[in-house]
């Protein structure tokens, strides 16, 4: 690597909480490592006694487990959405973002694939869909999509990453071993720079329709069955425009947390959450959208079946959290991300905190209504999760931010070389611009 990529200068301070580790870091680890233990241990409970110990009956095979599949795929759409299409779009206020985006895309949906495993009660039958696969199923399409857009998104994460790495290794930082190993002999030279430029961009472009297919393959797994207020051909849509809207807010959350935490108020300024929290206040108006049709649409079908779960839901005894959604999604973030003057640091984070809970619920209202209303004449089904439930995702979410937390103390969380690459294109085109309209720098 050339010896101007080794001179730092101010973009020092990414690398800060790469070379220090101070008390905080210990005892984040300590509480995370305890609350993912803690979700261990329930998992082993439900394995050796089986799926009784949770609220999951015959009537209700789906609960905490499958919302918690549809949310942590739904989120891992942020990445792509973030990194790849406004790169695509050459958006360039980006760069910072991007890497935080890509680890939230690759992290979290490892624990969408576990949420499943989970819900099978015996893991070993993860392999019936590969051993005796159906392809008539949209299960079998579920599982060729996410595995397609885990190493799609890994492989963009990775190549992104190269650079940064190679750094680290000239630079002779500690665990040089490992850096050299995955730099892959990069040396940031001019072809190696476009090779590895062309490389992210081909896999930019060809992770978008892998993500739209994704969560599109999830919707079908409830819209082709003929169960009511699943039986729905806006579930498509409707569930991408859910998963990018969760998306977003995490990620938002994620780089407000990083931001405060490792001092980087330079790279990470108030006009990358002034731009997310817009794309954020049009996915909040498109997810209304898609909700208002789904129910205007049931209200005026007027189908006995479905009527029952639409009023549970409205006026029933799911109306509750299903108005929390309602205010969780829609009253809270709106007002806040409309206007300018709201639009902070701090009121993107709590809009995006108030999304990203609302968005749970709403997959958990999605599914527990239609299961509880039985259509055969027996006795309404009643769900009630339990703490095994509930502490496997406390340990989901811990587990989660604890490779978070270690991928931060291993890599810089800011792609340097993307914002010194800003920097020198913005130089560049600048003069460009200053050119056309200066006397005799343009053309005739």
């Amino acid at each position: 690597m050339a010896k101007r990529d080794l001179d730092l200068g101010e973009d020092k301070v990414l690398l800060e909480h790469v070379r220090r580790t101070g008390k905080g870091f210990y005892i984040t680890f300590s509480i995370l490592v305890a609350l993912t233990l803690w979700g261990i241990y329930a998992y082993l409970t439900q394995y050796r006694y089986g799926l009784g110990v949770t609220g999951l009956s015959r009537q209700i095979f789906w609960g905490v487990y499958i919302t918690n599949f549809v949310f942590f795929i739904g989120i891992s759409h942020a990445g792509t959405f973030i990194s790849a299409i406004l790169r695509v779009a050459k958006a360039e206020w980006r760069r910072p973002i991007s890497r935080s985006a890509e680890l939230t895309t690759v992290f979290i949906l490892l624990f969408g694939v576990g949420s499943v495993l989970v819900d099978l009660g015996r893991p070993d039958r993860m392999l019936y869909v590969i051993r005796y696969p159906h392809f008539r199923s949209p299960l079998l399409w579920d599982v060729i999509c996410i595995t397609t857009y885990l190493t799609v998104s890994s492989i963009c994460l990775y190549l992104a990453l190269i650079p940064d790495v190679a750094l680290l290794r000239d630079l002779g930082e500690k665990r040089k071993w490992l850096y050299q190993v995955l730099a892959l002999g990069y040396r940031g030279t001019e072809r190696q720079r476009h090779l590895l430029d062309r490389g992210i961009s081909f896999m930019a472009i060809l992770v978008i329709p892998v993500m739209i297919t994704v969560h599109t393959v999830v919707s079908f797994v409830f819209a082709m069955t003929i169960q009511p207020m699943w039986h729905s051909a806006i579930f498509g849509p409707y569930f991408v425009v859910g998963a990018i809207f969760s998306g977003i807010a995490a990620v938002i959350v994620a780089i407000a947390v990083i931001r405060k935490v490792f001092h980087l108020e330079a790279y990470l300024k108030p006009v990358h959450f002034n731009n997310l929290g817009i794309l954020l206040l049009v996915m909040t108006l498109l997810w209304f959208y898609f909700t208002a049709a789904e129910y205007v649409t049931v209200f005026y079908g007027s189908e006995p079946g479905e009527m029952s779960i639409f009023w549970s839901k409205l006026t029933g005894r799911f109306s509750l959290l299903f108005w929390i959604d309602f205010v969780l999604c829609f009253l809270i973030p709106l007002p806040i991300l409309a206007f300018r003057k709201t639009r902070t640091i701090l009121g993107t984070f709590i809009a995006s905190t108030s999304i990203i809970i609302g968005m749970w619920l709403e997959r958990f209202v999605i599914i527990v209504p239609t299961l509880t209303q039985q259509r055969l004449s027996i006795e309404r089904a009643i769900y009630i999760p339990t703490w095994v439930e509930w502490s496997i995702l406390a340990g989901c979410i811990s587990f989660f931010l604890l490779l978070y937390l270690f991928f931060v103390k291993l890599f810089p969380i800011v792609p340097i070389w993307e914002v010194r690459e800003g920097r020198e294109k913005s130089i560049v085109e600048v003069g460009e611009r200053i050119k056309t309209y200066l006397p005799g720098g343009g053309k005739e």
